[in-house]
Parts: structure tokens; sequence; C-alpha cells
């Protein structure tokens, strides 16, 4: 069987910003930042070009690391990559959203991004501590802003010229209509779990109409059981293209019309989420009317606190 090997090179225009944004991405949730250099050096030698990140993963100083050795030695350049960061949620009051930015630019040493996604929708007591938390454990929200203010000041970010678009991440259908109703700018980019077991076709429409980009975070379903990997559905159209099950997974997300990121700080795993290439349409048909399982791992968009960083690496 003859397949498709540009199907990893795709972009996808942003009607709502300037430039395309890689499909395949590659994100940088590693917790040890000697670790995230290296990974990041191989993704963007295996072929990636886009890198996302977050002020809350707290490495992007190892990211920028990556990324100034690869101009260094002249194997890429600024205009062919599209970098991805996030606003973290103790920074949503209006006057904090401005300095964030500054600094995760800083940090990644870098002019401009190409994306400013608000992490989660939810804010939380503003100050230095990333996971505010009271006596009893529980998260303090910042019940004196709301969602619509933050969207302003990012706004004003693209009207200032210092970030190419922007977006949210972590998002339910409910709260981006709000968004998508108030904003003069409209959101480029939507980041949000999905994966076979949670294909979100509901927001997925909703973005069609609206111009907006879907990308998709744990698209292998982050290891979780039940294994999206293992469904007997994927494995047997893995069998089939000889492809592997994560390859059949990824190249679904893409043909539907999504984006999508992987972390891995081993390069075989890398190089494998990179290698996509077209599935047959009777694959992607299978995949949609005989996957029934549905779930959702991250409980993020219920809460603000993202499920895959663990506390204690955060705050180490």
């Amino acid at each position: 069987m003859t397949t498709s090997d540009t199907l990893r090179y795709t972009r996808i225009h942003l009607a709502h910003g300037s430039g395309a944004l890689p499909a395949v991405g590659f994100g940088t949730l590693i917790p040890d930042p000697l670790a995230t250099k290296q990974a990041t050096r191989t993704a963007l030698e295996m072929g990636f070009r886009h890198l996302d990140c977050a002020e809350r993963y707290r490495n992007e100083e190892a990211v920028g690391d990556a990324i100034q050795a690869a101009f260094k030695a002249g194997t890429l350049r600024r205009e062919e990559l599209f970098v991805t960061t996030k606003l973290w949620n103790n920074n949503h009051r209006p006057d904090r959203v401005r300095p964030a930015f500054d600094a995760s630019c800083r940090r990644l040493r870098l002019d401009y991004v190409d994306c400013y996604l608000i992490h989660t929708p939810f804010a939380f007591q503003p100050g230095d501590e990333q996971d505010p938390r009271d006596e009893h454990g529980r998260v303090i929200y910042d019940r004196d802003v709301t969602l619509v203010e933050t969207w302003r000041a990012l706004e004003r970010l693209v009207e200032d010229r210092h970030c190419k678009s922007i977006g949210l991440s972590d998002i339910t259908l409910e709260k981006l209509r709000e968004i998508v109703a108030a904003a003069r700018i409209k959101p480029a980019v939507v980041q949000v779990e999905s994966h076979p077991y949670l294909p979100e076709w509901d927001l997925l429409e909703f973005c069609r109409e609206h111009a907006i980009v879907v990308q998709a975070f744990a698209p292998l379903g982050h290891a979780m059981v039940p294994n999206v990997l293992d469904d007997p559905v994927i494995t047997a159209i893995a069998q089939r293209v000889q492809k592997t099950p994560a390859q059949v997974a990824l190249a679904w997300a893409v043909q539907r019309g999504t984006a999508f990121l992987t972390t891995s700080t081993k390069p075989r795993h890398i190089q494998e989420n990179f290698d996509v290439s077209a599935l047959p349409d009777d694959a992607m048909r299978e995949i949609r009317q005989r996957i029934t399982t549905n779930i959702r791992f991250n409980a993020v968009v219920e809460t603000g606190v993202p499920g895959f960083i663990p506390r204690a690496a955060a705050n180490a």
C-alpha cells in the first residue's frame, strides 16, 4: 500500500492570526530542564517545527537554550519555527498579562511568540505562587477577574504586535462560545485534550464554523487506562497499514483537520511521532464509527488544575 509522507509537514492557516500552525507539534511538559533541552533539540533535529511551551512548565529557559543552539548551528531559522506558550492562572488580571508574556519571551530568548494561549479559563489568586492553596489544600480562585477581561489583555498583545496570534487551552465549548461572542480578535487556536476516546466532535464543528484551529494534547491518551493504543480498532489498522498504533492515532488527528502535540524524551518515540503518514479513507471511517469508548483523562477543564503536571514537580 502506498501512503503519503507529506502529512507530517501539514501546516494549518490561522484565519485569526498570521502564519500557519504546523499540525505536528512537540510538547515540552518535561519536568527535568536538562531532559527538556535535549528532547527539544532532538525534536528539532527530527523535523518538528512547532514547540508548545508554558510558563507553568517551569522550563522555558531550557526550551530557549535548545532553540538558540539550533539557530547557532544554522539548522533552523526563526521564521521556520512556530512557538506557542501560555499564560498561567495566577496572571489572569489584565495588569499581569503583559509582564507574564514578557517574562516568557525572556526565558525563551525570543523577540515574539507565534501564539499565546490562556492556559486554562480559571483564574487563581494573583501572586508568585502558581498553585495557591488554603489551609485545607483547596485552590484559591480569583473571583475578581473574568475570562473576557483576560482575553481583552491578550487582544492588546496582538494589536501591539507582541505576538502573532492568541487562543485558549483546556476550554469547554460553553466557555469558548462566550469568548467568541465577545472577542474583537477571535481565538486562532484552541488546545484541548482529544484522541479517539475523546474526539470532541461538537467542539471541532464549532471551531470549523468560526475558522479556529483545534489542537489536541494527549492525542495518544497519555498512556492511561483504558489505553487508546491497545484499542482493537487502532491495533488492527496499524497492522494493516504497517504503522504503529501511535502513528495511526496521530495520522487520524491530522486527517480530520486538527493539530496535535506529543511529548517524549526518547529519540525513538520522538521520531515515531513525527513520521506519520496518511491513512486510507476506510481506516478513518472505522475509527469514527467503531470506537465507542468515551473518556476524559485530564479533569483540568473542571478545576483549572492540570492533571498531567504533578504538584510536587511543579513546585520543586
